[in-house]
Protein backbone atom coordinates (compact mmCIF):
# COMPACT_ATOMS: atom_id res chain seq x y z
CA UNK A 1 0.00 0.00 0.00
CA UNK A 2 1.67 3.63 -0.95
CA UNK A 3 0.89 6.34 1.54
CA UNK A 4 1.63 9.85 2.35
CA UNK A 5 3.22 11.47 5.05
CA UNK A 6 2.83 14.43 6.80
CA UNK A 7 5.59 14.53 9.69
CA UNK A 8 5.72 16.48 12.68
CA UNK A 9 2.93 18.96 12.04
CA UNK A 10 2.49 21.43 14.83
CA UNK A 11 -0.25 23.11 16.56
CA UNK A 12 -1.40 25.13 19.60
CA UNK A 13 -4.33 23.33 21.44
CA UNK A 14 -6.55 22.93 24.46
CA UNK A 15 -6.17 19.04 25.22
CA UNK A 16 -5.52 17.71 28.15
CA UNK A 17 -6.95 15.87 31.65
CA UNK A 18 -6.09 18.86 33.90
CA UNK A 19 -7.56 22.20 34.11
CA UNK A 20 -4.78 24.46 33.07
CA UNK A 21 -4.09 22.37 30.17
CA UNK A 22 -7.66 23.56 29.28
CA UNK A 23 -7.04 27.12 29.80
CA UNK A 24 -3.31 27.78 29.10
CA UNK A 25 -2.91 25.46 26.06
CA UNK A 26 0.26 24.19 24.94
CA UNK A 27 1.79 22.79 21.66
CA UNK A 28 1.23 19.60 20.09
CA UNK A 29 2.79 17.69 16.82
CA UNK A 30 1.12 15.22 14.64
CA UNK A 31 2.57 12.86 12.36
CA UNK A 32 -0.14 11.21 10.21
CA UNK A 33 0.67 8.59 7.41
CA UNK A 34 -2.39 8.01 4.64
CA UNK A 35 -2.66 4.33 2.77
CA UNK A 36 -3.67 4.71 0.00
CA UNK A 37 -3.11 3.60 -3.90
CA UNK A 38 -1.11 6.27 -5.90
CA UNK A 39 -1.42 4.11 -9.16
CA UNK A 40 -3.71 6.07 -10.88
CA UNK A 41 -2.07 9.25 -9.38
CA UNK A 42 1.37 8.04 -10.82
CA UNK A 43 0.03 7.46 -14.37
CA UNK A 44 -2.20 10.73 -14.44
CA UNK A 45 0.10 13.02 -13.18
CA UNK A 46 -3.45 14.87 -11.58
CA UNK A 47 -3.82 15.88 -7.96
CA UNK A 48 -7.56 14.60 -8.39
CA UNK A 49 -6.51 11.38 -8.37
CA UNK A 50 -4.28 11.40 -4.68
CA UNK A 51 -5.02 13.11 -1.78
CA UNK A 52 -4.01 17.10 -1.77
CA UNK A 53 -2.02 16.96 1.70
CA UNK A 54 -2.42 20.18 2.30
CA UNK A 55 -6.19 19.82 2.37
CA UNK A 56 -5.39 17.46 4.80
CA UNK A 57 -3.42 19.83 6.77
CA UNK A 58 -6.31 22.13 7.08
CA UNK A 59 -8.61 19.18 8.28
CA UNK A 60 -6.24 18.42 11.14
CA UNK A 61 -5.55 22.22 12.11
CA UNK A 62 -9.22 22.59 12.44
CA UNK A 63 -9.62 19.49 14.44
CA UNK A 64 -6.19 20.55 16.28
CA UNK A 65 -6.87 24.05 17.20
CA UNK A 66 -10.58 24.15 16.99
CA UNK A 67 -11.99 21.45 19.58
CA UNK A 68 -11.06 20.17 23.09
CA UNK A 69 -10.50 17.02 24.41
CA UNK A 70 -9.73 15.53 27.49
CA UNK A 71 -7.01 12.55 26.09
CA UNK A 72 -4.64 12.25 23.45
CA UNK A 73 -6.55 9.22 22.45
CA UNK A 74 -10.07 10.95 21.66
CA UNK A 75 -7.72 13.77 19.54
CA UNK A 76 -6.15 11.16 17.68
CA UNK A 77 -9.72 9.35 16.70
CA UNK A 78 -11.35 12.57 15.73
CA UNK A 79 -8.59 13.56 13.24
CA UNK A 80 -8.74 9.57 11.82
CA UNK A 81 -12.39 10.35 11.60
CA UNK A 82 -12.42 13.78 9.97
CA UNK A 83 -9.84 12.38 7.58
CA UNK A 84 -11.90 9.09 6.62
CA UNK A 85 -15.09 11.49 6.23
CA UNK A 86 -13.09 14.31 4.18
CA UNK A 87 -10.94 11.87 2.11
CA UNK A 88 -12.60 8.68 0.04
CA UNK A 89 -9.59 7.44 -1.40
CA UNK A 90 -7.60 6.90 2.10
CA UNK A 91 -8.05 3.42 3.03
CA UNK A 92 -5.69 3.63 6.35
CA UNK A 93 -4.71 5.91 8.80
CA UNK A 94 -1.70 6.25 11.25
CA UNK A 95 -1.97 8.93 13.82
CA UNK A 96 0.37 10.17 16.39
CA UNK A 97 -0.35 13.00 18.55
CA UNK A 98 2.87 13.84 20.72
CA UNK A 99 2.49 16.21 23.69
CA UNK A 100 6.17 17.84 24.00
CA UNK A 101 4.69 19.92 27.39
CA UNK A 102 3.27 17.51 29.30
CA UNK A 103 3.00 18.71 32.93
CA UNK A 104 4.53 15.63 34.18
CA UNK A 105 7.78 16.53 36.53
CA UNK A 106 10.64 14.57 34.13
CA UNK A 107 12.61 15.44 31.43
CA UNK A 108 11.46 13.96 28.35
CA UNK A 109 11.23 14.70 24.43
CA UNK A 110 7.11 14.28 24.26
CA UNK A 111 4.62 11.76 25.79
CA UNK A 112 2.23 10.74 22.94
CA UNK A 113 0.05 8.07 21.38
CA UNK A 114 -0.50 6.38 18.22
CA UNK A 115 -3.06 4.83 16.31
CA UNK A 116 -3.79 3.21 13.27
CA UNK A 117 -7.10 2.78 11.46
CA UNK A 118 -8.87 1.08 8.32
CA UNK A 119 -11.19 2.58 6.89
CA UNK A 120 -14.36 0.08 6.99
CA UNK A 121 -13.65 -1.68 9.97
Amino acid sequence: MDKIILNNLSFYGYHGALKEENILGQKFFIDIELYLDFKKAGKSDDVNDSVHYGEVYEVVKKVVEHEKYNLLEALAENISKQVFDNFDMVEEIMVRVKKPEAPVNAIFDYFGVEIRRKKYE
